[in-house]
């Protein structure tokens, strides 16, 4: 899943190198003419020194140029999923994805952040068109996304028109938004990042960036305090600071496995402070809304639970359980005995596979990368609908778009996007 920007298996076929498509062919050729290791290494040194700590995961030599046309069908898809989401009746359709057990009070009427992944495919003509994989009302990479594209900017020869911003956004309005969902009117000390030990997991340069722009506290669930309804924290010289909103990164499956994590507070319990984020959209957007989605731009998918009959070219499927990080559990090369097997058909769905396009190039003309595209929203409480802020892209040249397989290759990782204007 990309919630935690973890690399995850992708459903798709590998692409020889001479059917790929040029992502935006003059600045593609331009980048790379223009390319250098020291280049990329001086652009690594400000990624790693801007927020406090390196980065611990491997980021891609280069970021991708979208042309208008890749960027009006993403556009298109964003729409098409959101009209779904702000539809009258989503929350009742997504109630069966919500376990009882990990019910949250107070939430919210809508999810506060949305991200579409859209895997690069090849449509029935061989054209470019992206497709949803995955789909999520959690927080992403706001702020490290941001430092990536500007990183990139400062080495290397960006286009001045091309965006990776949306909506006309420039950086200091971007941030300010961000300080408006997050912070709100609240005080940046009474604004925590929730999380189970942040300093331990892989995707903390984004919380020490959320840290740098907004003035807040990262904290542990382990060091939140709670008297009746109240919480609170301790700072630095041991004074007791009061929590007013709650930025969440915490996954709760994950914490589930955490019996050893000490806390004074078991996060379903109403307490006097505002989720920032509410715990239940992420599981009400997820894999489970995927079957509700009817777009040129959305794979078919179907609830194992609810098939009718087993579909015959399963070669053309993929098997996915509804909650799962990392691709964990997801079969790709199925037969009808996995379909009959799995041991809660009601948390599985089918998924039609897509064929994903080697269409970056490299310096290696044998060997393009992979893309996919992460469409960054907000929904701030106050707004009528959702907002398209930023994006993420993770490059891969391996079978999968996974760490496992990509192991000793270039030009894959973290990356973001450039897009035509």
């Amino acid at each position: 899943m990309f919630g935690r920007a973890t690399l995850k298996p992708s459903t798709h076929q590998t692409i020889k190198p001479s059917n790929l498509f040029k992502m935006h062919k003059q600045a593609r050729q331009h980048y790379n003419a223009t390319f250098t290791p020291e280049k990329y290494q001086a652009f690594l040194d400000t990624v790693n020194a801007a927020f406090g700590e390196a980065v611990t995961f491997r980021v891609s030599e280069t970021p991708i140029f979208v042309p208008k046309s890749l960027k009006s069908q993403l556009l298109q898809g964003v729409e098409d999923i959101c009209g779904v989401i702000m539809a009258p009746g989503f929350r009742e359709r997504s109630e069966a994805a919500l376990p009882a057990h990990l019910r949250v009070p107070g939430e919210d009427d809508h999810t506060t952040f949305l991200q579409l992944d859209f895997g690069v495919c090849r449509d029935a003509k061989g054209d470019f068109i992206p497709q949803l994989i995955e789909m999520q009302g959690f927080p992403s990479l706001y702020f490290f996304q941001h430092l990536l594209a500007e990183s990139y900017r400062k080495h290397f020869d960006i286009p001045a028109d091309f965006h990776h911003l949306f909506g006309g956004l420039t950086e200091e309005i971007y941030i300010e938004l961000m300080r408006q969902v997050i912070v709100g009117d609240s005080r940046p000390e009474n604004v925590i990042l929730l999380e189970v030990e942040p300093e331990k997991q892989n995707t903390r340069i984004d919380f020490w960036g959320s840290r740098k722009y907004l003035g807040i506290k990262v904290l542990c669930l382990s060091k939140l305090k709670r008297e009746g309804r109240d919480l609170y924290y301790l700072d630095d010289n041991g004074r007791r600071v009061g929590v007013e909103r709650i930025y969440n990164r915490i996954i709760f499956d994950e914490l589930e496995k955490r019996a050893d994590l000490p806390r004074e507070w078991d996060m379903t319990t109403e307490v006097n402070a505002e989720w920032v984020g509410h715990p239940n959209w992420f599981f009400r957007i997820s894999k489970h809304t995927l079957p509700f989605l009817n777009s040129a731009f959305v794979p078919k998918t179907l609830f194992v639970n609810e098939l009718k009959s087993i579909p015959d070219d399963l070669e053309n499927w993929v098997l996915k359980p509804l909650f799962s990080f990392s691709g964990q559990g997801v079969k790709i090369n199925i037969t009808r005995e996995d379909v009959e097997t799995v041991d809660d058909p009601s948390n599985f769905i089918l998924q039609r596979k897509v064929e994903y396009v080697a269409g970056v190039e490299t310096p290696n003309p044998d060997e393009p990368s992979k893309c996919e595209i992460r469409m960054m929203i907000l929904w701030d409480k106050n707004w009528e609908k959702p907002r398209l802020v930023n994006n993420l892209v993770r490059m891969s040249k391996g079978e999968m778009v996974g760490v496992r397989y990509n192991k000793g290759k270039d030009w894959v990782g973290a990356s973001v996007g450039f897009f035509e204007p």
